[in-house]
């Protein structure tokens, strides 16, 4: 029987529901799935990264096989593989004749560029379907940021709340506050009684992956060694149910805190699952609002955790699709300094870098704070350029796929949108490391001590920040007691403050150990 529509199913389109799969008729449309270098190396990916996503391509088409759909699957080791997904279908269609090609959106604008002219390149029609996995589609998000001033998150995320009906009470939040937020920053402490993380022990198609892997991308980051991640759909759910039985009662309290021998507390560890499509967003918060219906957790710390995945998840990339390709580009405090080296070696004396790179080396993964206040804090107080620090993300973490790193990077991280996604940059001096952390327990720079020799980078780079970007930050009004605190310093003291801070980044500059 001629093929009637060839079925392209992207890399993190994983979802039995996916719209491009929804009228499949498995007697006679085909799947094509592939492993493309294109699609591996456009940056240098995580070689967790690269084996997590390939292995659960793996197991995706053979869950399609399994309820009987014909599917063309091209590995990358394919000696006919063409390298590219664009090539890769044009080499199906010539193959299979369809009649029309049928693709879900992509989740990044340079491969939905591609794809919108693939109806002129391949001379048949191509159907773009929209991706409904999301909650708020592009025309919402559209006109829920039209006419506004400030697109807040917290408004847009009260507006997904009500569309939900997730800790609701009526028309009213839940608790009678959308947001307990306040109650989720508290530091952590070691916990021997914590459960042990799960670890999914590679299985034979797992096992394959990892080889091609370790010999394809040798220079690639990362370490494959001790490979974890859920690559089914049975596997990514076992690991939903082990989080909501043992960590989220504990999660909101303790959410923003580091601690050096833990690098995941009580994190759900559930985004790479998510965002590849083998768990469904709303469906996770479903049942995370049941554990609190059933009184196993607290109001405070499920809140916290279908914020993050119905506001913030949502939030992002709406920005993403409203503000590209423009947005890509955003430098607004005209950073430019080159990331250092030891963003790929975890080389460094300040403890809190070294531990937070060595596990995003080792895990492919660093929470939310972590990524704000330590990684991107720094990026931010040492003027790193935006677009090598947004690189660096999408290379490093194994959840990250341009839609949601770019803006957290650019917007949040950053301030290059100059205020788009935040309303003032995530500045911190080392204080708010030690608060929240024990990396400054075993760090060779004092926390306590602000300028010259021993003293904390955070501490002088914070005000050099805040007095090199005057011009563009002082009308900022959150930002209105650091600047009134920097003017009542003594001329001596400014002075301190910008001689330590060039030394360092002299240092930096030459490539010096710091």
């Amino acid at each position: 029987m001629p093929t009637r529509h060839l079925i392209l199913v992207l890399g993190d389109q994983l979802s039995l529901t996916l719209t491009s799969l929804a009228d499949a008729d498995p007697a006679r449309d085909v799947v094509l799935m592939a492993e493309v270098l294109q699609e591996a190396t456009y940056v240098r990916h995580h070689k967790q990264k690269i084996a997590f996503i390939f292995s659960a391509m793996r197991h995706f088409a053979d869950e399609l096989r399994g309820k009987g759909f014909d599917v063309r699957y091209v590995t990358l080791d394919d000696p006919d593989n063409a390298g590219s997904l664009g090539a890769e279908v044009v080499r199906a269609v010539e193959a299979l004749r369809p009649q029309a090609v049928i693709v879900t959106e992509a989740g990044e604008w340079r491969l939905m560029e591609e794809m919108r002219g693939w109806r002129q390149d391949f001379g048949l029609p191509v159907e773009i379907r929209p991706d409904d996995r999301f909650l708020c589609s592009h025309a919402e998000f559209r006109h829920w940021a039209a006419g506004r001033r400030e697109l807040t998150m917290e408004f847009f995320y009260r507006e997904m709340r009500r569309k939900t009906g997730l800790l609701m009470e009526g028309e009213q939040p839940a608790g009678g506050r959308w947001n307990f937020d306040a109650e989720n920053r508290k530091p952590a402490s070691p916990d021997l009684l914590r459960p042990k993380r799960r670890r999914i022990e590679p299985d034979a198609v797992t096992r394959a992956v990892l080889a091609m892997v370790e010999a394809r991308f040798p220079d690639h980051i990362g370490r494959l060694d001790h490979f974890g991640f859920a690559v089914t759909r049975a596997e990514a759910e076992a690991l939903q149910e082990a989080f909501l039985e043992n960590h989220l009662s504990q999660f909101g309290a303790t959410q923003d805190a580091m601690l050096a021998s833990d690098p995941f507390l009580n994190h759900a560890l559930l985004s790479f699952y998510i965002n590849i499509g083998l768990l469904d967003p709303l469906a996770v918060c479903r049942a995370a609002e049941r554990v609190w219906l059933e009184g196993r957790a607290p109001l405070n710390a499920v809140e916290g955790f279908i914020r993050q995945i119905i506001g913030w998840r949502e939030y992002v990339r709406g920005v993403y699709w409203l503000k590209m390709p423009a947005y890509r580009d955003s430098n607004f405090l005209e950073a430019s300094r080159a990331l250092p080296a030891f963003f790929w070696t975890a080389q460094t004396d300040m403890a809190c870098l070294s531990t937070v790179i060595g596990e995003t080396i080792d895990h492919a993964y660093a929470h939310h704070i972590q990524r704000l206040m330590v990684t991107g804090n720094f990026a931010l107080l040492a003027g790193l350029l935006p677009q090598a620090v947004h690189e660096w993300y999408l290379e490093v973490y194994a959840d990250a796929y341009e839609w949601v790193e770019l803006p957290n990077v650019i917007g949040m991280s950053l301030f290059a949108d100059g205020g788009v996604l935040g309303s003032k940059p995530y500045a911190a001096s080392g204080n708010y490391i030690s608060k929240m952390s024990d990396y400054c327990r075993t760090c060779r720079y004092d926390v306590k001590v602000k300028t010259g020799e021993g003293a904390c980078p955070f501490n002088t780079l914070y005000w050099d920040f805040l007095d090199r970007n005057g011009e563009k930050l002082a009308g900022n009004h959150r930002l209105a007691q650091p600047y009134a605190t920097w003017r009542r310093m003594s001329e001596a003291q400014r002075q301190a403050y910008r001689q330590s801070a060039a030394r360092f980044l002299a240092r930096l500059d030459a490539g010096e150990r710091v």
